[in-house]
């Protein structure tokens, strides 16, 4: 049975860092796709990063320069880390994982993704 679950989450202060967790099983790491999204209160689900065995990692510009995203197979997990957060990075958190070949080139629309996590929420306030 395919399972993500995602911990990390928390509040924190604009200009600080989080690092995020994904601890998948019921599959390979590097046989999947994985991918990071956020929701924000009142707003559509967003992507933000994934990686792929076969080329790697992929950013958006919500993500590119602040966000890193990274797995290790022995651990069976992928990892967000957040730098220099803002309060507009305030959403809940969701990891989502499929198949390499499900994902186009850049690979972070939700819809190409088929298994998700529960989410974990972060907030950035002073």
């Amino acid at each position: 049975q395919m399972q993500l679950v995602e911990s990390g989450g928390g509040s924190v202060q604009p200009g600080g860092s989080l690092r995020l967790s994904c601890v998948v099983s019921g599959f390979t790491l590097d046989d999947y796709a994985v991918g990071w999204f956020r929701q924000a209160p009142g707003k559509d689900r967003e992507g933000l990063a994934r990686i792929r065995s076969s080329d790697g990692t992929y950013y958006t510009r919500s993500a590119r320069g602040r966000f890193t995203i990274s797995g290790d197979s022995a651990k069976n997990t992928v990892y967000l880390q957040m730098n220099n957060l803002k309060a507009e990075d305030t959403a809940v958190y969701y990891c989502a994982a499929t198949e390499p070949r499900r994902i186009g080139t850049y690979g972070i629309w939700d819809w190409e993704y088929d298994y998700w996590g529960q989410g974990t929420p972060v907030t950035v306030s002073s």
